[in-house]
C-alpha cells in the first residue's frame, strides 16, 4: 500500500509523527514476521513545497506533492490551531486553497483520502466531503457544523469511513486512523502494532467530550447550560427554558443542534446522568436521594437509566 502523508505549514507535530511512526513500526514488525518479503507500506512525506515548518517551528524536508505519482491513500494530518478563531484564520490561507486543488486532483485519479482531527477541516474545506459522513475533533464540532453544513457530521465516533474517505477524531485520533489503514492490509499486523504501542480500542470520542466547553462556544447555549444545571431537580420544559432565555423554542432547538449536536431535551437528560454519576462516585448519598436531586421519581428508575446509558451499575460506579 502506497501512502502519502500530505502536510502543510503549521502541521500538528504529534499527529504527523504518530502516522509516520506507526507505519514504520508496521513495516518493521512485518519484516520480522515475514523475512524477505517487501514491506507492506511505502510511505512518503509530501507538501506543497519542498520544506514545511511544523507547529512547533521545526523545519522538515518533504517531497513536492504535485510531482508524485498517485498513491493508494493520502493522509492529511491536523494543523496546529488552538482556537476556532485561529483555525478560521488558517483556513483562509492561500495554501489551504492550493491543498484543496491538489486533493481534488488526487481524487480524480481514484486516490482515497484519510484525515484526522483538524485535518478533517482541510478535507472539508475542499468540498470533497459534501454529502459524506465524517467526524472531527469534538471541541471544534460546532464550527465544523456551521462551516460545512453539507457534511453529515458524527461528532461522537472516533473513526468514520465513508466511501473513498475516512476521518478520525481529536488529536490522538491520528493513531486510530493509521491503525485502521494498517488493518486494511492486515488485521493481524494492526493488532500487533496496537499492542506494541499500548493502544486500547476506542470506538467513540463521547467519553472524552466536555459538554461545558461546547456550550461556552455560543452565548445562547451557554445561558441554556446554566438554566439546565439550575433545573435538574424540577425537570425539563422547553417553554420555561425559552421564556427565561428570552428566545423561541425553534431558535433554541436550532442552536442546540448546531452547537451541541443534540436537542435541548437530550442535552438536559445527559446533564442529569452526569450529575447523578458524580454524586454516586463522590458522595455517600443513597440512590433515592440522588434520584430526587436530578429529578427522577425513585432510585430504581435512576438505576435502570444509568445501566442503559453508561453500561455500568451503581456498585461499579461506587467502586471506580
Amino acid at each position: 500500500m502506497r501512502i502519502l502523508v500530505f502536510s502543510l505549514d503549521g502541521v500538528f507535530d504529534t499527529g504527523m509523527a504518530v502516522v509516520l511512526d506507526a507505519l514504520r513500526m508496521a513495516n518493521r514488525l512485518s519484516a520480522v514476521a515475514h523475512p524477505g518479503e517487501p514491506p507492506p507500506f511505502e510511505v512518503e512525506l509530501v507538501g506543497l513545497r519542498t520544506r514545511i515548518k511544523t507547529g512547533l517551528g521545526m523545519s522538515v524536508v518533504v517531497k513536492k506533492a504535485r510531482t508524485m505519482p498517485p498513491p493508494d491513500w493520502i493522509v492529511m494530518p491536523a494543523i496546529s490551531a488552538a482556537t476556532p478563531e485561529g483555525l478560521v484564520e488558517c483556513l483562509e490561507r492561500p495554501a489551504v486553497r492550493d491543498a484543496g486543488a491538489q486533493l481534488h486532483h488526487w481524487r480524480q485519479q481514484g486516490v482515497r483520502i484519510a484525515a484526522a482531527c483538524i485535518g478533517t477541516f482541510l478535507l472539508a474545506e475542499s468540498g470533497l466531503l459534501d454529502g459524506a459522513e465524517a467526524t472531527t475533533t469534538w471541541w471544534l464540532s460546532p464550527l465544523f457544523r456551521i462551516r460545512y453544513p453539507e457534511v453529515r457530521l458524527d461528532r461522537d465516533r472516533m473513526l468514520v469511513p465513508s466511501g473513498p474517505f475516512v476521518t478520525a477524531g481529536a488529536a490522538m485520533g491520528h493513531l486510530d486512523l493509521v491503525l485502521w489503514l494498517i488493518r486494511q492490509a492486515s488485521p493481524e499486523l494492526a493488532t500487533l502494532v496496537a499492542r506494541y504501542m499500548l493502544v486500547d480500542g476506542r470506538v467513540s470520542q463521547a467519553p472524552y467530550i466536555i459538554p461545558d466547553h461546547l456550550a461556552h462556544s455560543d452565548p445562547l447555549i451557554e445561558r441554556f447550560e446554566r438554566w439546565t444545571r439550575a433545573n435538574l431537580a424540577t425537570g425539563f420544559s422547553l417553554q420555561e427554558a425559552t421564556h427565561e432565555l428570552a428566545t423561541s423554542p425553534r431558535t433554541l432547538q436550532r442552536r442546540a443542534e448546531a452547537v451541541l449536536g443534540q436537542s435541548p431535551l437530550s442535552y438536559f437528560q445527559d446533564r442529569r446522568v452526569e450529575r447523578a454519576r458524580h454524586l454516586i462516585e463522590t458522595s455517600s448519598m443513597d440512590l433515592d436521594s440522588i434520584a430526587a436531586e436530578v429529578g427522577y421519581a425513585d432510585g430504581a428508575t435512576l438505576r435502570t437509566l444509568l445501566r442503559r446509558r453508561l453500561g455500568r451499575g451503581v456498585r461499579e460506579l461506587r467502586s471506580s
